[in-house]
């Protein structure tokens, strides 16, 4: 079985406008509740988050995009060495770019620490028992208002809030415009 290594150095780091690129996802997975009132299993969408290295408050995998990668391999990347998961990106769907500041990460290309991440909303096909980070990463299974309450970042919430639960919440309009009108042509009557 091959290591998996997780990358370091900031050698091939991208950089626009004084701002370091980065990529992220917000890995997820769908799991069945109980029967509702209606007698329906409902699905429950949660999301995986990670603990921060140093500091309180959960993270979503994220980091630097390399110039060897497209911004997709980038966050896939992310998701495999910080939180040890695969999967595929639903729709290629992205959720937005989110500004922050780092504190930590100032170097000669963004001395201010200015950082541009692009998210994505990942759909967790397989958890891996071993993967490069997991002795400073534990994991985190969460519903979305409990992850919003984590989030440690603000942008980081932002993206849970503004851009992964609005397409959470397109999808299952779309769904359910799909299955009305898949009811409603089933029980409109024939015209002759």
């Amino acid at each position: 079985m091959t290591e998996l290594v997780a990358r370091t150095g900031r050698q091939q780091q991208r950089y626009e406008a004084g701002c370091r690129l980065v990529a992220g996802c917000i890995p997820f997975k769908y799991r069945s509740f109980a029967d509702n009132e209606d007698g329906k299993s409902e699905k429950v969408v949660e999301v995986l988050m990670i603990n921060a290295n140093s500091g309180p408050g959960l993270l979503f995998p994220k980091g630097g995009w390399e110039n060897d990668e497209t911004v997709e391999e980038a966050a896939a990347r992310e998701a495999l060495e910080e939180a040890g998961v695969r999967g595929h990106f639903v729709f290629q769907h992205f959720l937005g770019q989110y500004e922050f500041k780092s504190k930590t990460l100032q170097d000669k290309f963004s001395p201010e620490g200015l950082c541009k991440a692009s998210m994505f909303a990942l759909l967790v096909k397989e958890e891996l028992q071993c993967w490069p980070e997991q002795n400073t990463r534990q994991r985190s299974w969460l519903t979305i208002p409990e992850a919003g309450e984590c989030c440690r970042y603000k942008w980081m919430k932002d993206a849970l809030e503004e851009g992964f639960t609005k397409w959470l919440d397109d999808q299952m309009i779309s769904r359910s415009k799909k299955a009305n009108d898949v009811n409603s042509s089933a029980s409109s009557p024939e015209e002759h």
